[in-house]
C-alpha cells in the first residue's frame, strides 16, 4: 500500500532553499523577522506569506482602477497599475529563478512595489507632492511603506500588514539618505539581489508595455520606432527569422506589434540574466548581505543592451510621455487632486470616518494626502463630482 507523501511544508521549503538557491540568495529561514512577532506559518515561508498578504490587501485590489499611463476610461486594453504589477512579477520571477535567487521574495516585492501610487499615475504623484510641499512632500516609494505599515488593516494585533523586515526595507529603493528611516540604518550601499531584480523588472516591463500601448493608441508610429530604436529593430529581425514575410505582409497591426514587443521583452530578460550572472560570479559573493556592500549594482544589462534600452527610453520620453494628449492628463490630475485636497482640508467630515480619526494622529494634511493617495481614478472622479455638486 502506498504511503502518503510528506507535505511540502515550510521547513521542507526552507531546506530546499538551502539546497537549491545560490549562496547569495535570501533564505527565508534567516529572515530578520517582523516588527510585531507572530508565530510562523506551518506551510508557507515568511516571504510566501508576505506575498499572499499583499495579494489579499485592499491597496492591491485598488490597482485595477489606477492609471499606469492612460486613464482607465480611455480603453479596456491599456495597462493599469494592477496589470503592470503582474507583468513586473512575471519578469522578476523569470530572472530570479534563472539566477537561483529567492523567487517568492521577488514576486512579493514586485506585487507590492506600486501600491503607494495615487490616482492618475505619476501625474497624481507630482500633484500631491506639490500640495504637500509644506508638510513633508509626497513620494510614492515612501507611501508604499506607509500603506503596508500603517494604512492597511488586517489584524487587531498590529497596524498594517506586518511584512518582513527585508521586504519592507526593499520597498524604499529610491529614497535619499536624508529620508532613509532610522529603523533601517545603517543604510546599505546596495539592495539585496532580489530587490535589484525587481527594480530592473519594473523598468523592463514598463518600457515594453509603454511601447505596445503607445503604438496601439496611435501616439507614435511603427515607422518612428523602427527609425529610432535599435532594440525594436533587433526584435523585428528575430521575428522575421521565425516568421519570414509576416511583418511586411500582415494587415493585423495588433498581432505585428505583439510579436515584436514580446520578442523585445525576451531579448531584455535573457540579457539581464546572462549579464547579471557574469557580474555576480565575478563579485565572488558568499552570502546575501555581501551584495549590499558592493560599489555597483550587480543586476543589470550588458553594455550593448544598456545603450539600446536607454535609446528606447529617450524615444518614449520624447514621443510618448511628453505627447500633448498625456500633458492634458497631467493638467486633469492636478486640477482634480487640488480640488479634492482643498475640499477635505476645509471639510474633514467629508472623508471616510477612519481617516478623520487618523488625522488626530498624523495631522490633517497628511491624513488627507493618505486618503487621496489610496483612491482609484474613478473614485477620485466620483468624489470630485460629489464635492463640487456635479
Amino acid at each position: 500500500m502506498n504511503q502518503p507523501q510528506p507535505l511540502l511544508d515550510r521547513r521542507a521549503k526552507e531546506q530546499r532553499e538551502d539546497r537549491e538557491l545560490a549562496p547569495w540568495a535570501l533564505k527565508s529561514a534567516h529572515s530578520k523577522g517582523r516588527k510585531y512577532a507572530e508565530e510562523e506559518d506551518d506551510l508557507r515561508t515568511c516571504w510566501e506569506r508576505d506575498r499572499d498578504r499583499v495579494i489579499h490587501c485592499t491597496g492591491f485590489r485598488r490597482l485595477m482602477y489606477k492609471t499606469q499611463v492612460f486613464v482607465n476610461w480611455e480603453g479596456d486594453h491599456f495597462r493599469t497599475r494592477l496589470t503592470h504589477s503582474l507583468e513586473v512579477a512575471q519578469v522578476a520571477r523569470s530572472i530570479g529563478r534563472a539566477l537561483r535567487l529567492n523567487e517568492p521574495f521577488c514576486e512579493g516585492l514586485a506585487l507590492a512595489h506600486d501600491i503607494g501610487h495615487p490616482p492618475f499615475g505619476h501625474r497624481g504623484e507630482w500633484a500631491l507632492d506639490e500640495l504637500m510641499k509644506q508638510h513633508g512632500g509626497f513620494r510614492h516609494n515612501f507611501q508604499v511603506l506607509r500603506v503596508v505599515d500603517q494604512l492597511e488593516r488586517r489584524s487587531p494585533d498590529y497596524p498594517g500588514l506586518n511584512l518582513s523586515r527585508e521586504v519592507r526595507e526593499s520597498l524604499l529603493k529610491h529614497e535619499k539618505d536624508e529620508d532613509w528611516p532610522d529603523e533601517f540604518r545603517p543604510r546599505p550601499t546596495r539592495a539585496y539581489l532580489e530587490a535589484q531584480v525587481v527594480d530592473l523588472a519594473d523598468s523592463t516591463a514598463y518600457d515594453m508595455h509603454d511601447v505596445e500601448d503607445g503604438l496601439a493608441a496611435g501616439i507614435f508610429s511603427e515607422q518612428q520606432i523602427v527609425a529610432e530604436s535599435a532594440l525594436w529593430r533587433g526584435a523585428r529581425e528575430q521575428v522575421e527569422l521565425r516568421h519570414p514575410g509576416f511583418l511586411d505582409t500582415s494587415a493585423d497591426q495588433k498581432l505585428r506589434i505583439k510579436r515584436v514587443a514580446n520578442e523585445m521583452l525576451k531579448i531584455c530578460i535573457n540579457d539581464l540574466i546572462s549579464a547579471s550572472a557574469e557580474r555576480i560570479a565575478a563579485a565572488k559573493l558568499e552570502c546575501a548581505e555581501d551584495a549590499r556592500a558592493q560599489r555597483s549594482l550587480l543586476v543589470g544589462h550588458s553594455k550593448e543592451l544598456k545603450k539600446e534600452t536607454a535609446e528606447l527610453e529617450r524615444f518614449l520620453d520624447r514621443y510618448f510621455y511628453k505627447h500633448a494628449h498625456l500633458q492634458e492628463l497631467t493638467k486633469l490630475a492636478a486640477s482634480r487632486l487640488q480640488a479634492l485636497f482643498r475640499a477635505y482640508v476645509e471639510r474633514p467630515q467629508e472623508m471616510a470616518p477612519w481617516y478623520r480619526q487618523w488625522s488626530d494622529r498624523v495631522g490633517l494634511e497628511r491624513a488627507v494626502c493618505d486618503y487621496i493617495a489610496g483612491m482609484t481614478d474613478r473614485f477620485a472622479e466620483q468624489e470630485f463630482a460629489r464635492l463640487n455638486g456635479r
